[in-house]
C-alpha cells in the first residue's frame, strides 16, 4: 500500500475518480482512457495523469486503464473495505439535512452519533442515528473511538466545541461555519462556507458566462 504523501489537490481529486470508476464498473466497462476520464469528471487529462503518476504505473501506453483493477487499487487508498464512523455536532436545519443524507449508501462512511444542545434533541433518534446531549460529546467520541467530525453549531461556540474535539482526539473537522478555526498541526480541518461558495457561484455567473458562452466553465 502506498505510504508517501501527495498533494492535497491529488487526494481530494481521488474520490471523484473512485465514483466514476464505480459507475463504468457497473456499466461493465472494461477500460477506459484518460482522456475518456478527463470528459467525465471534468478534470484535464494531464492532471489525471499526473495524478495517477504518484502511485506508480497504473496504466498501459496504447491500452489505457483497466478498470476493475483501477477500482480496486482506489478502493484500499480510500479505505472503502472499512467502516468509517464519523459523529455531528449541531444537529440544526443543516444538520439535521445531513443527518438525513445517506452517506453509507455509496461510502464507507457512516454518521455514528450525533450532538446538539437542546434539551429537546437529547436521547432521540433521527434517521436511525442517535442524538446525544452536548454534555455527552467528549466521552461519546472517545469511547467510539471517532476521528472525524461535521461540525455544524452556531458560529459563536465553533472555536469552543472544536477545542473539546481536539482534546479527546479528533483527528479531521468537516467544518460548515464561516469561521476558521484554530487547531493543532495534526488536525486536518476541511472548510464549507456554503454562503461563500454561492456568492462566488454568482460572481462567475454575471463576470464569465457571458463572456464564454461556448465553453464550459468547471
Amino acid at each position: 500500500m502506498v505510504t508517501k504523501k501527495i498533494p492535497k489537490a491529488t487526494a481530494k481529486r481521488l474520490p471523484i475518480y473512485y465514483r466514476y470508476l464505480s459507475v463504468l464498473l457497473s456499466a461493465n466497462k472494461r477500460r477506459v482512457s484518460s482522456t475518456e476520464l478527463s470528459e467525465a469528471v471534468q478534470v484535464d487529462s494531464a492532471t489525471i495523469r499526473r495524478d495517477f503518476s504518484y502511485f506508480g504505473e497504473l496504466g498501459k501506453r496504447g491500452y489505457g486503464y483497466d478498470v476493475e483493477s483501477l477500482l480496486n487499487f482506489f478502493k484500499g487508498i480510500l479505505n472503502q473495505d472499512t467502516l468509517t464512523n464519523v459523529a455531528l455536532v449541531g444537529v440544526g436545519s443543516l444538520g439535521s439535512a445531513l443527518l438525513n443524507y445517506n452517506f453509507h449508501q455509496d461510502t464507507n462512511l457512516r454518521i455514528s452519533a450525533a450532538f446538539d444542545t437542546k434539551p429537546e434533541l437529547a436521547n432521540t433518534v433521527k434517521s436511525g442515528i442517535p442524538i446525544y446531549p452536548a454534555s455527552e460529546m467528549q466521552k461519546q467520541i472517545k469511547e467510539q473511538q471517532i476521528d472525524a467530525v461535521i461540525l455544524t453549531v452556531p458560529s459563536s461556540t465553533s472555536q469552543k466545541v472544536a477545542d473539546q474535539l481536539v482534546s479527546v482526539g479528533v483527528k479531521g473537522i468537516l467544518n460548515f461555519t464561516p469561521v476558521r478555526l484554530s487547531v493543532p498541526k495534526n488536525v486536518q480541518v476541511q472548510n464549507i462556507d456554503l454562503t461563500n461558495e454561492l456568492q462566488t457561484l454568482i460572481y462567475f455567473i454575471k463576470n464569465y458566462a457571458e463572456n464564454n458562452h461556448d465553453e464550459k466553465t468547471i
